[in-house]
C-alpha cells in the first residue's frame, strides 16, 4: 500500500500528551466493563524469562466498543536501576481496527505506570470502603506512585505511610507526596509492618519475586482493608492470603497461567474477575468489615485503551514523528 505511515512517539512525547489520571481511570474502567461483558478478545499474554526474576511479555488486545486494537511488548528487570535502566520497558503498537495495519508505535513506560494505578482505582472503587482515608505503600518506585496517584483521584485520602528496602527511596517519595499533595500526611516508616497495620488500603508493588518472600503475616491486615497485591503475591504470607474474605483478580485465565510459571500456588479461592464486578454481574464489597484482596496481574485491554488515547490526542496535537512504512 503506498502512502502508509505510522505515529511514532518516544516516551517524553507520551508523557506530554498523556491523559489525566481521571481520564486513564475512566479508559480502564470502560475497558473492565466491556470485558466483564464478554466483548473483548484478549488471550493470556506468553512470555519468556531471561532471568530468574526477569521476563518479556507479548500483549495483544482488540476492543471493538473502543475500536482499540494492539500489542504491548514490555520486559523488566529488577536489577535494571543498577544499570541505570527502568526497572520496566517497551512498546505498544496500534493498529487501524479496519485495515489492521499498524499505526502507532510508542513507549509504553508511562502508560504501563498509569493504566496499573488506574486498575487499582478501579478495584478499589468497587472494593475498598468509600471512607477509606489511609494508605500504606510497600515500594516506593513508580508502580508506588501512580497507584497512589489513583487512589488519590477516587478516594478521600488523608494519610499516608510508605516503606522501601530503600530507606533514602522511601524519604524521597514521601517528600514527592509533600510536594504534590500538600494537605496529605504522609511518613517514610522503616518496617513493612508500620505500612500495614491500621490502614485502610494497602499496596504491594515491589518487584516480583518467585518464590514469594512472605513479609505480610497474618493479623497484619485489618478488618475492612482492601489491598492490591500489584508484585503478585510476592510480599504475602500464605496464612495473610487466607485471612482474605474476598481474593479478586482482573483475569482468572491469566492467573492459573501464572501458576503454571510458579506463582499463586497457594493463593484463597478467586472470587471474581474485576471486569465481571464493574460489569455488576458479581459482587464486590457487601459488607464494612470485609478484607479484600485484589491481585491485578495487567492486563492488555488497558494497556490499548490507554494507547489510543495517547495516540488520539498525539494526532490532534500534531505530536510525534510520522515514519514510512
Amino acid at each position: 500500500m503506498t502512502g502508509q505511515k505510522l505515529l511514532y512517539l518516544s516516551r517524553a512525547q507520551v508523557e506530554s500528551v498523556g491523559p489525566s489520571m481521571p481520564e486513564v481511570i475512566d479508559a480502564v474502567e470502560a475497558a473492565f466493563r466491556e470485558k466483564g461483558h464478554g466483548r473483548v478478545e484478549m488471550p493470556p499474554k506468553p512470555g519468556v524469562h531471561p532471568g530468574l526474576h526477569s521476563f518479556a511479555h507479548a500483549m495483544p488486545a482488540y476492543l471493538p466498543a473502543l475500536r482499540s486494537v494492539g500489542i504491548k511488548w514490555i520486559g523488566g528487570n529488577p536489577d535494571n536501576p543498577k544499570r541505570g535502566v527502568p526497572f520496566i520497558g517497551g512498546l505498544v503498537i496500534l493498529n487501524d481496527p479496519d485495515t489492521v495495519a499498524p499505526i502507532a508505535v510508542m513507549d509504553c513506560t508511562w502508560i504501563t505506570a498509569q493504566r496499573t494505578g488506574a486498575a487499582t482505582a478501579v478495584a478499589a472503587k468497587y472494593l475498598a470502603r468509600p471512607d477509606s482515608a489511609s494508605v500504606g505503600v510497600l515500594g516506593a518506585g513508580v508502580q508506588g506512585w501512580s497507584n497512589l496517584e489513583g487512589l488519590k483521584a477516587l478516594l478521600p485520602l488523608e494519610r499516608v505511610a510508605v516503606y522501601d528496602v530503600a530507606a533514602d527511596k522511601a524519604e524521597s517519595y514521601a517528600a514527592r507526596v509533600r510536594l504534590c499533595w500538600p494537605k496529605l500526611s504522609v511518613v517514610a516508616v522503616g518496617s513493612p509492618r508500620e505500612a500495614v497495620e491500621g490502614m485502610d488500603i494497602v499496596v504491594t508493588a515491589g518487584p516480583l519475586a518467585r518464590p514469594p518472600h512472605a513479609t505480610i503475616k497474618a493479623g497484619w491486615l485489618a478488618r475492612g482493608a482492601f489491598a492490591s497485591a500489584v508484585d503478585y503475591d510476592s510480599y504475602w504470607d500464605r496464612a495473610a492470603l487466607l485471612q482474605a474474605d474476598k481474593f479478586t483478580t482482573d483475569d482468572t485465565a491469566q492467573l492459573i497461567d501464572h501458576q503454571r510459571m510458579g506463582y499463586f500456588l497457594d493463593i484463597p479461592p478467586i472470587h471474581a474477575d474485576l471486569g465481571q464486578i464493574v460489569a455488576g454481574l458479581r459482587r464486590g464489597r457487601e459488607r464494612a468489615a470485609e478484607r479484600i484482596i485484589a491481585c491485578n496481574l495487567g492486563l492488555a485491554i488497558a494497556d490499548v485503551a490507554v494507547a489510543s488515547l495517547v495516540y488520539r490526542r498525539a494526532v490532534e496535537r500534531q505530536i510525534g514523528t510520522w515514519l514510512p512504512l
